[in-house]
């Protein structure tokens, strides 16, 4: 069939399919694209010619692998989405969401467009000319953030390297970000390509289970624990192994902890759910974490903020037992390595533990903590102010408003922490939060991705004012396709997470606060800056709602419920009312070890106590 490279690419891309347990699922939903000259004749051509395959027009770059990853995380890694740059910025752009996609392990196909490969126009426009090596482009920049890249310079190489990007973005154990680099003038080459390259093809998506020895040892190291505790990190959602999870749990009385990706896992009222672990965990959480004997991590990564930094687990003699499907996860902690598929492993598991059951004395204390904790957040909820809220009420109304099945997204700021310790799960996608990149500017973008994969879902974004300025853009998109997003818009005027933690090392806060330069002391410390950021919302062509307290936000609320369009919630919060933490509940960033200031030096005294406490699990 004689097309060119980009046709062909797209005909390819729209035959592509995933299989697991028995259900087919169509891979890419379209495409995402911003047109310049470096893939405008090319694959915007392909695009126009070929409706079939659905072109999405967005308004940034990085904002669309955003919504991409969001869409794909959605879907548990089953469908994804192609995204198309032009060369230069527009390339460069993507970096960024690459990274947040490879971090995460979502799959996404990035097809930036490139240099000539003729190189008869040397330089293009945009093209970065690197004096030692004229094979280079600004594209190289992707490597070292994709699971799988490549340079198409002959419309042949389409072929193996479509392939192996396939095998990549539907590996559960590989998938990240793939790039395929396109030159301008190949995507417009012709090229005799072969029938059977277009056929329909799934994928299969397995469900491995580990060694049976491996996991013989591991039962026989669970049934020796005396205080064994489950890590419940997102590979339990993508497995779809969260019914696996709760019978596992109950059955052997063990309790859980949940990562930021792992929260949902159970539901906030399930027994044996102690709630957030770590540097946001609950005191519970932390509690439990310190005297476990042994930790049963499941489709965790182990982030810093999981182990607190590595000081979650005191035991001195705690062991590990690893549940991932990706191995190079399963060795981490020196663990007992379970290498494969969450949900099967649990039920392999759960055979060989037949009669075992932890204490009634631990159990417990699992459940009288999981009440506990389940008061404190009804106490965290309750508005206490009838001027303003906290960021923790705000968040409480529209938990206590949301259904069962809406989704709450979110991804930086000081907002994480205190959704880690407080929303109420009851379905295991209510929580959607991106903290393996903690990106700012993910969250409108992202939710775009999150009702692109279920419009049946209400989707609440919950943004501050430092993301909203950072990537607002997608609220034309989402206006543009008619995906209804409800935004919570909350002003604390400035960089509140960050200005807490330069508050904590002794530094005051210093370039945190969106406020004028005084010429004084020639500092930000002046008034704050008139900046109305729901008028530029509504300029952006969402409706917009303004809050001032409990009263006028949940009215707002309702309003938003009933209107057809993306809307958004507008209130400021003070910025000093915030969440404590518990147990071990640290962060470790670095404090200047010499200092005039006698604040960053109590700083450094702590810092130095808290590491006295982080192990090296070897």
């Amino acid at each position: 069939m004689k097309l060119t490279v980009a046709q062909a690419l797209i005909r390819f891309l729209d035959n592509q399919y995933t299989e697991r347990d028995g259900a087919e699922h169509k891979f890419f939903a379209g495409c995402f694209g911003i047109f310049g000259h470096g893939n405008v004749g090319g694959i915007g051509q392909a695009l126009f010619e070929y409706p079939a395959f659905r072109y999405y027009q967005s308004r940034n770059e990085q904002a669309m692998v955003h919504t991409a990853v969001a869409y794909a995380k959605m879907k548990n890694r089953l469908s994804a989405f192609a995204c198309t740059s032009s060369i230069g910025p527009g390339a460069t752009n993507m970096v960024t969401g690459a990274a947040l996609a490879t971090i995460n392990r979502i799959p996404v196909l990035l097809l930036p467009g490139d240099i000539f490969s003729t190189r008869h126009v040397n330089p293009v426009l945009q093209q970065l000319e690197d004096f030692n090596n004229a094979d280079a482009s600004v594209n190289d920049a992707f490597k070292p953030v994709s699971r799988f890249w490549d340079r198409i310079n002959r419309p042949e190489q389409l072929m193996p390297s479509l392939l192996q990007a396939m095998r990549v973005l539907t590996s559960p154990s590989e998938t990240g970000a793939v790039t395929l680099c396109m030159p301008q003038d190949v995507q417009a080459e012709a090229y005799d390509f072969p029938d059977e390259f277009f056929r329909k093809r799934v994928w299969f998506v397995p469900r491995p289970l580990p060694d049976a020895l491996l996991i013989s040892r591991a039962a026989a190291q669970i049934k020796n624990a005396k205080k064994p505790l489950i890590v419940a990190g997102g590979g339990v959602i993508y497995s779809e192994a969260t019914g696996a999870l709760r019978q596992f749990s109950e059955t052997f009385g063990i309790p859980v902890a949940e990562t930021f990706a792992g929260k949902g896992s159970l539901p906030y009222d399930f027994p044996y759910n102690l709630g957030a672990a770590g540097a946001t965990g609950t005191q519970g959480a932390n509690e439990m974490a310190a005297e476990a004997d042994l930790v049963i991590g499941v489709g965790t990564r182990y982030s810093d903020f999981t182990t607190a930094s590595q000081t979650a687990f005191q035991n001195p003699d705690v062991q590990f037992i690893n549940i991932n499907i990706t191995d190079f996860d399963t060795h981490k902690q020196s663990s007992l390595p379970l290498t494969g598929d969450a949900r099967e492993t649990l039920n392999a598991l759960a055979v060989q533990l037949e009669g075992y059951c932890t204490e009634k004395t631990y159990t417990e204390r699992a459940l009288a903590y999981n009440r506990d904790w389940d008061a404190r957040v009804a106490e965290a909820y309750r508005v206490i102010s009838e001027e303003a809220m906290s960021q923790a009420e705000v968040i409480g109304a529209v938990n206590t408003f949301a259904g069962t099945r809406d989704v709450m997204v979110c991804a930086a700021g000081s907002m994480p922490g205190d959704l880690h310790k407080l929303w109420r799960c009851k379905d295991p996608k209510n929580f959607h939060l991106e903290y393996g990149y903690s990106c700012m500017g993910y969250e409108i973008a992202g939710g775009l991705g999150v009702k692109m994969a279920d419009p049946d879902r209400e989707v609440y974004v919950m943004v501050g004012d430092g993301s909203y300025l950072m990537m607002s853009s997608e609220i034309v998109t989402s206006v543009q396709e008619g995906y209804k997003l409800i935004i919570v818009l909350i002003n604390n005027h400035g960089y509140a997470s960050i200005g807490g933690l330069s508050k904590s090392l002794g530094s005051e806060g210093f370039g945190t606060q969106y406020r004028y330069r005084t010429a004084e002391t020639g500092g930000l410390d002046g008034s704050e800056l008139p900046v109305d950021l729901a008028a530029n919302a509504q300029s952006l062509g969402a409706t917009v709602l303004r809050a001032h307290n409990e009263a006028t936000f949940r009215d707002a609320l309702k309003k938003a419920k009933q209107a057809t369009g993306t809307t958004v919630v507008y209130i400021e919060t003070p910025p000093e009312r915030k969440m404590a933490g518990y147990g071990h509940a640290w962060w470790e960033v670095p404090v200047s070890q010499v200092s005039e200031s006698a604040g960053i030096r109590e700083a450094r005294e702590r810092q130095v106590a808290h590491k006295k406490h982080q192990r090296l699990h070897l």
